[in-house]
């Protein structure tokens, strides 16, 4: 029974297992919990959307393309290149900044960082804790700061967003968007999660016949 039961532990793991990211968040201390879903295809659609408007201006996601955003998130290609692709001719292209890198290098001092890999790099904890927490600070160049990265250059790019909502609609639409955000980093998790879930499936099944041939085997053992 033992056996049994260790073998069912060993099966289900995986279900349990989350990745913490291992990141503090600066002043906050621990990360606020970012609402990731990669099969919540409203949350992905609304989050690209954020991302498109608030967050291609600067930085690119060169990973990821506008045919491979259409079909994991289920919106009609056509909808994509006439809405939501402003930085290429082809529904194929690269999702490239609106403005020259080096214009942004000229202003800036150095090109935003590309943002495809971003939850990867941090989290997705820390970067929905991030974009929660900036604060004003007439001291700074933009006249904001942030409780999670001090003395952060990038200016508060949803400042307007959070000044027309409600404080539980804006941290849904920043979970949104870090939802989004973390599907670029890895666009085949929802598959694999999908497939996992079958696995898991047959293992649990495969414990009855295994059970069964274990006591079979130790029967007469005494």
């Amino acid at each position: 029974m033992k056996k049994l039961i260790l073998f069912v532990l060993l099966a289900l793991s995986p279900l349990a297992a989350q990745a913490s990211g291992g990141a503090e968040c600066g002043e906050l201390g621990a990360c606020l919990h970012a609402p990731v879903n990669a099969q919540d295809k409203a949350s992905l659609q609304n989050g690209a959307k954020l991302y498109i408007s608030y967050c291609l201006g600067c930085h690119s996601a060169k990973y990821m393309r506008y045919e491979r955003l259409a079909a994991d998130l289920k919106i009609d290609p056509a909808l994509v290149q006439e809405y939501m692709n402003f930085t290429s001719d082809k529904i194929g292209g690269q999702m490239n900044p609106a403005t020259n890198p080096k214009d942004q290098a000229k202003w800036f001092g150095a090109a935003p960082p590309d943002l495809t890999l971003a939850t990867r790099l941090r989290s997705p904890d820390w970067v929905y804790s991030y974009l929660l927490s900036f604060q004003p600070d007439e001291a700074r160049p933009y006249g904001v700061n942030n409780k999670v990265f001090k003395d952060v250059a990038m200016p508060h790019v949803l400042a307007d967003l959070e000044q027309d909502m409600k404080p539980e609609e804006f941290k849904q639409a920043v979970g949104d968007l870090v939802n989004f955000m973390a599907y670029m980093a890895e666009p085949n998790r929802a598959e694999r999660e999908r497939i996992g879930v079958f696995v898991l499936m047959f293992l649990v099944i495969l414990l009855i016949p295994v059970w069964l041939l274990n006591q079979e085997y130790w029967k007469d053992v005494k």
